[in-house]
């Protein structure tokens, strides 16, 4: 089978592969049906991510139909529709009992798919302790429904989880990338009485103005004033971090008001400095990580119900032999690129 391959820093390439086998009893087969590409797939070839194994198949967004099962797999069935979770997790250690998968002790733990062992940018992909790495997919959702499920949809609820937003209040989203634009859809979820996106780039405000009409769009040059203006007390009273820029963490604190969550949901590529004497007196919660990605199910049942639609982020899709353009296409934002999706 052909599959996008992670050769060496900068150079991916389609590579002719055997078709994955089960090898381990909570091993499934996943046939996909429709991938995408993702933000962490350029960290890899750009060999910002050290974990990242030369000789794997890319890609870790991706849904497709369960082909085969090992014989201690009872979640999903031969022939169920999928997504698949970025993450990997036992499901028995302390960490996931406490729901803090990404800190699974597992040897495959956190992040593995596309990064450590072999993903989904591919016809095939073997998923490890596959009962918790696959989520059936309602009748009547369709596959670009579900498409973001297991990676940017489950980061963004997660964060709006552990947020805690309430109807009172004031949500800021810095960021109106695919992964802001997903946060923010999964914070409305909590009907705060306001959110508002900060992006520096206009094309991007003016997709998510659209994709969100009931949220206030500004740019970074102007966000603590409008902050301001646009809330009860201050500032915002939750505040989600989303961009990853230079000074991105530095507006996450300034806007928010005195005894604030602050929920720090980028990767950044530098260390952030926390400048406790100038907040001081501000008694801001912070919350920072990556995903525990184990909201897949609910996800699914608010998009089941009509509640969550991130569809429209799919502005391109390619066939697998097209990977390459449509790499080029997505590192580059050209066209309004916001999610390309790859069909095996």
């Amino acid at each position: 089978m052909l599959a996008y391959t992670y050769l060496e820093r900068g150079r991916f390439a389609l590579m002719e592969k055997p078709e994955p086998q089960i090898l381990e009893a909570q091993d499934a087969i996943v046939r996909v049906t429709l991938a995408s590409i993702c933000a962490s797939d350029l960290h890899i070839r750009h060999g910002d991510v050290p974990q990242a194994m030369p000789g794997i198949t890319v890609g870790h967004e991706m849904v497709g139909v369960v082909e085969a099962i090992g014989p201690d797999v009872t979640a999903v069935r031969v022939g169920d529709r999928v997504t698949v979770n970025v993450e990997t997790f036992c499901g028995e250690c302390f960490f996931c009992r406490k729901g803090y998968v990404n800190n699974c002790v597992h040897p495959l733990g956190g992040w593995a798919l596309g990064c450590r062992i072999d993903g989904g940018q591919a016809p095939f992909v073997r998923v490890p302790l596959a009962n918790q790495g696959l989520s059936r997919i309602p009748a009547g959702v369709s596959d670009a429904q579900a498409l973001f499920v297991g990676d940017i949809l489950a980061t963004g609820y997660w964060a709006a989880r552990i947020s805690q937003i309430g109807p009172e209040d004031t949500v800021l989203i810095l960021g109106a990338g695919p992964a802001g634009l997903c946060t923010l859809a999964c914070a409305l979820l909590h009907r705060p009485v306001r959110a508002i996106v900060c992006e520096k780039d206009a094309g991007r405000r003016a997709f998510a103005a659209r994709m969100f009409p009931q949220a206030l769009m500004c740019a970074p040059e102007n966000v603590e004033a409008f902050v301001r203006e646009n809330s009860a007390h201050g500032g915002a009273d939750v505040v989600l971090e989303v961009a990853g820029a230079q000074d991105s963490f530095q507006l996450a604190w300034k806007c928010a008001r005195p005894n604030a969550t602050v929920t720090v949901v980028a990767l950044y590529d530098q260390p952030q400095i926390l400048p406790l004497p100038e907040m001081y007196g501000k008694n801001l919660t912070f919350k920072t990580g990556g995903v525990d990605g184990c909201d897949c199910d609910a996800i699914l049942r608010e998009i089941a119900a009509g509640r969550l639609d991130t569809t429209p982020l799919i502005t391109h899709t390619y066939p697998l032999r097209e990977i390459d353009a449509a790499y080029d296409l997505f590192a580059n934002r050209r066209d309004g690129a916001m999610k390309v999706a790859i069909v095996p």
